[in-house]
């Protein structure tokens, strides 16, 4: 492990990390903050000259094709996101990941999807590993080792801050976490094999990185290589077993997206995308819609699914008037102006 450092950005470190060639820079998924820390050090290291690969949580592995043609400019932005299905897998707001990605596709940076497909880990949450069929048994990493008293301990404590099962429940609870560590381990490690020239930045949330426990260890017993952890310090302490770095970047938010308000009908037949219900304060209702409505339209863009809608809204703000045509019962067909919120 590296000496700790408590730093206030990332330049002071990129000399100390730049011949590691394993990078895990760790993220709250929903904190701006983080997700600019990652972008400051895939560009630093990239200015220093280092060939770049970036491994992200938030792609799962069956997926990679669409990365691949992303960063070849063979499919644009709004392409990948539906091909990756990354609203329906992923759900938190893309805005906090795309500067990240548009970087890679600009400089031709390898996008690595890290993640295990969302049905396994799912059916391990229900079954536990044991319970997988034979099929599902040849998705599991070839290396799947088996937790130690602290990887358990530690999830023990996080499970026992939610109480919504019994031991049994506990234990799908580690296979899953063990799973996700295990997988991303593997797909990171197979790609370090496969590309010995480049260094590979891993993009996961904290849980997964810290105290070396989780993506790091796994790496490292694949490969023999360590890597360098980095996590946001901000509101917990400085204990040298969990990272070799802390970063304490300025505030930083998003600016507030624009919202219909509404809660939308999951796995459907049917044209557009029902609506189920709304929020506390919902521009949608305010202009008329109604709960089984359907949007057919949205901003003048035909809607099919839940993507739609968000690829529809992505770059719209709080305030902005869009055009939103519906379908009210079998033939009613309506043309709202819906201000978002």
């Amino acid at each position: 492990m590296l000496e700790l450092d408590a730093l206030t950005g990332v330049e002071a470190l990129l000399g100390r990390i730049a011949e590691r060639r394993v990078v895990y820079v760790g993220e709250h998924h929903d904190r701006y903050a983080d997700h600019l820390d990652q972008l400051a050090v895939i560009r630093g290291l990239h200015a220093r000259g280092k060939p770049l690969a970036i491994a992200l949580e938030c792609f799962q592995q069956p997926f990679q094709i669409h990365l691949d043609a992303y960063v070849a400019g063979a499919i644009d932005e709004a392409q990948m996101l539906r091909r990756t299905e990354y609203f329906e897998r992923w759900r938190f707001d893309y805005r906090l990941y795309r500067p990240i990605l548009r970087f890679a596709r600009e400089h031709e940076i390898p996008l690595i999807a890290l993640n295990l497909d969302q049905a396994l880990t799912r059916r391990v949450g229900e079954v536990g590993i044991d319970g997988l069929d034979r099929h599902q048994r040849a998705a599991l990493p070839a290396s799947l080792a088996p937790p130690d008293e602290a990887y358990r301990e530690r999830l023990r404590e996080i499970f026992a801050q939610h109480p919504f099962g019994d031991e049994r429940d506990l234990d799908h609870f580690i296979e899953v976490q063990l799973l996700w560590d295990e997988g991303m381990a593997a797909r990171a490690a197979d790609y370090l094999a496969a590309n010995p020239e480049r260094t590979l930045v891993v993009l996961a949330g904290a849980g997964h990185l810290e105290y070396g426990i989780g993506i790091p260890d796994r790496v490292e017993r694949r490969l023999g290589l360590p890597g360098a952890v980095l996590l946001n310090g901000e509101g917990r302490p400085i204990e040298p077993p969990a990272a070799d770095f802390y970063l304490y970047p300025a505030p930083a938010e998003l600016p507030p997206a624009g919202l219909l308000g509404v809660q939308l009908g999951e796995g459907e037949e049917g044209a557009g995308t029902r609506v189920v219900g709304f929020a506390a304060d919902s521009g949608a209702q305010a202009a008329g819609v109604a709960v089984g409505d359907r949007i057919l339209a949205l901003a003048r863009r035909p809607i099919a699914d839940y993507a739609d809608i968000r690829l529809a809204l992505l770059d719209r703000t709080p305030g902005e008037r869009v055009a939103v045509t519906i379908l009210r019962g079998a033939e009613e067909r309506l043309d709202l102006e819906v201000e978002l919120r």
